[in-house]
């Protein structure tokens, strides 16, 4: 992932010093485990220990081997052999370069999962801010893009506060589906190691026991892990379009905040520009984009083949790290937004009353009349508003069949905003007071 999008925490656990040191944790475990079982002295695992515990891996030097090599874990311990000595020999008893790499990648997604879900959290608090700030400012809701009836622009945000909560909970689950240990050696059997030591690697490495490892970690776990991500992106997306649409300068009901001495076109200095949402819409794309390899990497051959290295070298760093910045630039997006209560009241009424089509048509229902006639009533006269510019209102009390209907009295009393919005406490305590 390019610096653009990156944040230096996350970047920090797919960087090669990170990556070996996990490696060295995993080995220098299973040692131990080895040790407690007799396979190995105790003295050379605690020589493993102290040595490889204090060493800076090179890694120049480490590329150099595996330039000869070919092989990555293999340069690893060759390195690691030069650091520890002759106790190098008891490291990787019986247990083949999957054990350590699919370990090592459980470990570094667990550790971007808990960043990922810090991330959701701060969101989640600037929405619920932002919910209550405008839980009773009265907006237009819309549907086709189209003015439908009134909504708050704090049940838009309570929305989208139950949408993230959703995402976190299933972001908790797809941690614990993919934080799995595996060390079970060649093609999963623990022919030539012990089940105890996964045991023991997988607490101290803080992972549960891959029940069958096969050889590699089965990657319909990293599947899940990675489509669950694309939905928390799509879930950025969703919220980055509202605000988008609603920051056009026909609308302007909000805004992205807009710093001084930020300039919004090179051509145009009058332009303010929904750039942050604009560009989280293209991140969501990118992290969408990870989940179909991840799902292809689920049929792999026998017991094991390396066709899904090459794709999580790129996906695992790349997905975790774009979705970090995104959530993190969607939390500032939503803390500094501006929000417009004027232009949601000029917008709501821009229509002369035709948001409130649907209480006449069923108070006419409720009167007697068939919903068929209803319906013809009410739109014969919400036409007139579309396409002349009157005032809904004032049409539908200059109606005859109406008023046969209903009083005028009965028609006035169904424009009342405070009908749409009775029930926004009870939307809240479902969201927030559950919570």
């Amino acid at each position: 992932m390019i610096p653009r999008y990156s944040r230096p925490e996350m970047v920090s656990i797919w960087s090669p010093e990170t990556k070996f040191r996990i490696w060295f944790e995993i080995e220098a475990h299973a040692c131990d485990a080895l040790a407690d079982l007799g396979v190995i002295p105790k003295e050379a695992a605690k020589t493993i220990w102290e040595k490889g515990d204090a060493a800076q891996f090179d890694i120049d030097r480490i590329d150099e081997i595996e330039a000869e090599t070919r092989h990555d874990v293999i340069a690893f311990l060759t390195h690691l052999a030069e650091i520890v000595g002759p106790d190098a020999r008891f490291v990787h008893q019986g247990m083949t370069s999957s054990d350590v790499l699919d370990t090592c990648l459980s470990v570094q997604l667990a550790r971007a999962s808990d960043l990922l879900l810090a991330d959701i959290d701060a969101l989640l608090e600037a929405l619920k801010r932002r919910a209550y700030e405008h839980k009773d400012t009265v907006t237009i809701g819309r549907s086709h893009g189209i003015h439908a009836e009134p909504i708050t622009f704090g049940v838009k945000l309570a929305q989208a506060y139950a949408e993230f909560s959703r995402c976190r909970e299933r972001l908790v689950a797809a941690r614990s589906e993919i934080a799995v240990c595996a060390i079970s050696g060649a093609v999963g059997t623990f022919a030539n190691i012990d089940p105890a030591v996964e045991t023991h690697v997988a607490k101290a490495m803080g992972l549960t026991a891959e029940p069958v490892s096969t050889q590699i970690i089965p990657r319909d776990r990293h599947a899940m892990y990675f489509a669950t991500l694309a939905v928390i992106a799509s879930s950025i997306e969703r919220l980055a379009v509202e605000i988008r649409h609603l920051q056009r300068t026909e609308v302007l009901e909000a805004e992205e905040y807009f710093a001084p001495g930020q300039k919004g076109s090179s051509a145009m200095p009058h332009k303010r520009n929904p750039v942050l949402t604009e560009n989280l819409t293209g991140l969501a794309r990118m992290v969408r984009a990870y989940a179909a390899p991840a799902m292809e990497n689920v049929a792999l051959w026998h017991e094991r083949d390396i066709s899904h290295s090459s794709v999580e070298r790129m996906i695992g760093p790349d997905a975790t790290i774009t979705l970090d910045f995104a959530l993190t630039r969607m939390t500032g997006v939503i803390d500094k937004l501006l929000v417009y209560p004027e232009n949601m009241e000029a917008n709501l009424n821009r229509y002369r009353g035709l948001v409130h089509s649907q209480r006449v048509l069923l108070a006419l229902t409720q009167a007697g009349v068939s919903r068929e006639d209803a319906y013809r009533l009410v739109q014969r006269n919400a036409m007139k508003v579309w396409e002349h510019g009157k005032d809904f209102m004032t049409e539908l009390l200059s109606d005859r069949e109406v008023l046969d209907a209903l009083s005028e009295e009965e028609i006035k009393e169904k424009f009342d905003l405070g009908y749409h919005t009775k029930h926004v406490d009870t939307i809240f305590a479902r969201v927030f007071e559950t919570d």
